[in-house]
């Protein structure tokens, strides 16, 4: 005779569903490109390593750890992706493209996060002595509705506020704020211009307004004034020859007469 489930785990796999539900309208509203939940079911590899790693964090949230790993590494031969089934991830959350993403195993995500293909949240702590460091934060927290352009390597025990972007390419080893793009090699910050537009979602953590890396707009600023000055220093030495002649000819006429 069967075992009688509990209430526990008819919840359990209640909420399962729902946030598979979940996640696939995630990617019908961010990929032009998904026109059916069946097509995004059988055909993007980012929701197949998200649904793999759905039952590896439960298998490992109950003790089977080796198993959870187990089924963690199928599913990053199968896709290219790798998520520790440590990790915490939340609803919502979209891997587009997905090719060699890299999720640790102490990384917090929040709800509606996207991540774009070769992004790593990473650790930077050392090798050595690595028992001490077991059950210790190593990698970064993304906080509800971040995106991380393709590229992007976000590494260490770090925050990325809530709507933050992450530039493509960028290197992420500080907190980042609220509702700010992140760019740059290290990342530096750009402020938006339009803050109530920051929580929109832009493929590729792209900006509307066009923001820059601070560090090229101040080149840019600098470049701007030494040009200025330039053809200040040409108009002139330019005026100069014509003035020459001017000033010789008033020395001569106020030279009092012998």
């Amino acid at each position: 005779m069967q075992r009688p489930r509990t209430i526990t785990e008819v919840t359990e796999k209640a909420m399962f569903f729902k946030s598979i539900k979940a996640d696939l309208n995630a990617y019908l509203d961010r990929d032009p490109a998904a026109r059916s939940m069946w097509e995004v079911f059988f055909l993007y590899q980012g929701f197949h390593a998200l649904f793999y790693y759905r039952i590896s964090h439960a298998v490992w949230n109950r003790g089977f750890r080796f198993l959870g790993r187990l089924i963690s590494q199928v599913a990053r031969w199968l896709t290219g992706i790798e998520i520790h089934p440590g990790a915490i991830i939340g609803e919502r959350f979209v891997i587009d493209h997905g090719a060699g993403i890299v999720i640790g195993e102490t990384s917090i995500i929040g709800d509606d996060v996207t991540l774009y293909h070769d992004v790593t949240l990473g650790g930077v702590a050392p090798s050595v002595d690595s028992a001490a460091q077991v059950g210790m934060k190593r990698h970064p927290t993304l906080m509800d509705g971040v995106i991380v352009g393709s590229g992007a390597q976000v590494l260490g025990p770090i925050t990325v506020g809530a709507n933050a972007r992450i530039g493509a390419n960028a290197v992420v080893t500080h907190d980042i704020p609220a509702c700010v793009t992140a760019v740059g090699i290290p990342a530096r910050v750009v402020m938006p211009k339009d803050r109530k537009k920051s929580a929109e979602f832009c493929a590729y953590a792209t900006t509307p307004e066009g923001d820059t890396d601070p560090v090229l707009q101040t080149i840019d600023a600098l470049r701007s004034q030494v040009a200025t000055l330039m053809n200040r220093v040409e108009e002139l030495e330019a005026r100069e020859p014509q003035e020459q002649p001017q000033k010789q000819s008033k020395k001569k006429s106020d030279k009092p007469a012998a």
